[in-house]
């Protein structure tokens, strides 16, 4: 894999605020290489499991080498990324002895599918034989598992917000997805790479917020945006699979967020279950969404309940982000012309 900062300078453009990429024609590239250090160890850095033998925690993350970055060419994102883990476990069993123990993670590449990460756990040297290395080799593994497969979505969502620009005519280009197992370019898809969530089995406390926005434009054209799949992958600069109908499913931002219209009314009000894909799993959040003609522009106020506790803060940066300044971005919805 090309170390970042090699490519033909020929063929590399410099990102520029007054966005003069036109079309996202030419290739240009985001180093993502400190970023993915620092989330890959906040992701590891405090995993649990237990069982009845006894508890393990991921104590210590003692080594991230590798490298990450993304490419746009013609408004299609390109992903690199190959790391080297080495973390530390520490065990309690159930009679308060202590144990640690090793992790290595030698191949988390875009070259290779998540199911296929080489995950090794091992006890250190001096320590006396434990049910809880066992417990570390198979769902301590699995977790593991589970937060790379999420530092992948973050990647393709959190990192590159902003690198797909708004075309000549104002619309952004829509990424096709074309990864495949084993391929060296790893390209958004609709299936991505994110793990399932495990389910915890238990009642998780839950909050309710609202929030309202301005757009410059009609409730109508509002309206559409949220239901019309080609407009969802053009704010979310990714595929999206939207069925716009009472009933309809929806799947965005690599997999990430998904759910379902369980009520429309044309121009007015949008009800759906809608869920981050890291959630405890069938945990749905209820979003409420009414638009409100105010004359030159319309008011758009979101209702959400159900949302976990320790998600609020993420949901209502997610929304304002991914949603409100990416539509108005997208479309033009928050400047006015003269």
């Amino acid at each position: 894999m090309a170390k970042w900062g090699e490519g033909d300078p020929r063929w590399i453009v410099e990102e520029r605020a007054d966005a003069t990429n036109v079309n996202n024609w030419h290739w240009t590239e985001r180093d993502a290489t400190n970023w993915s250090s620092d989330k890959l160890k906040s992701l590891l850095l405090g995993l649990i499991v237990e069982n009845e033998e006894g508890s393990c925690e991921v104590t210590e993350v003692a080594k991230v080498e590798g490298e990450a970055s993304i490419n746009n060419r013609k408004g299609k994102l390109i992903f690199f990324y190959e790391w080297n883990l080495k973390a530390t476990w520490t065990g309690v069993s159930k009679a308060g002895v202590k144990f640690t123990g090793s992790i290595d993670v030698p191949n988390l590449s875009d070259e290779n599918d998540m199911e296929d990460l080489d995950i090794s756990v091992s006890l250190n040297k001096d320590e006396p034989e434990t049910p809880l290395t066992k417990l570390m080799r198979t769902k301590g593994a699995d977790n593991i598992r589970q937060v790379l497969g999420s530092y992948v979505g973050y990647l393709k969502t959190e990192f590159t917000q902003g690198m797909i620009l708004p075309t000549a005519n104002g619309m952004a280009k829509t990424t096709t997805s074309q990864s495949k197992a084993k391929l060296n370019k790893t390209q958004i898809s609709s299936s991505g790479s994110t793990v399932a969530p495990i389910n915890t089995g238990v009642k998780i406390p839950t909050c309710k917020f609202s929030m309202r926005e301005k757009f410059l434009t009609s409730p109508a054209d509002l309206y559409r945006v949220f239901l019309n799949q080609d407009m969802v992958q053009a704010f979310t600069h990714a595929p999206a699979s939207v069925d716009g109908e009472k009933g309809g499913k929806f799947r965005l931002l690599d997999g990430n967020v998904f759910g379902e219209f369980t009520d429309l009314v044309p121009d007015e009000k949008i009800v759906m279950k809608w869920r981050y894909n890291n959630w405890p799993a069938e945990h749905y959040s209820t979003i409420s969404m009414t638009f409100k003609d105010r004359s030159s522009e319309t008011e758009l106020k979101v209702d959400c309940r159900g949302v976990p506790d320790n998600e609020e803060d993420r949901t209502k940066e997610g929304w304002k982000r991914y949603y409100f300044e990416a539509i108005k971005q997208t479309f033009g919805f928050g400047s006015r012309l003269y």
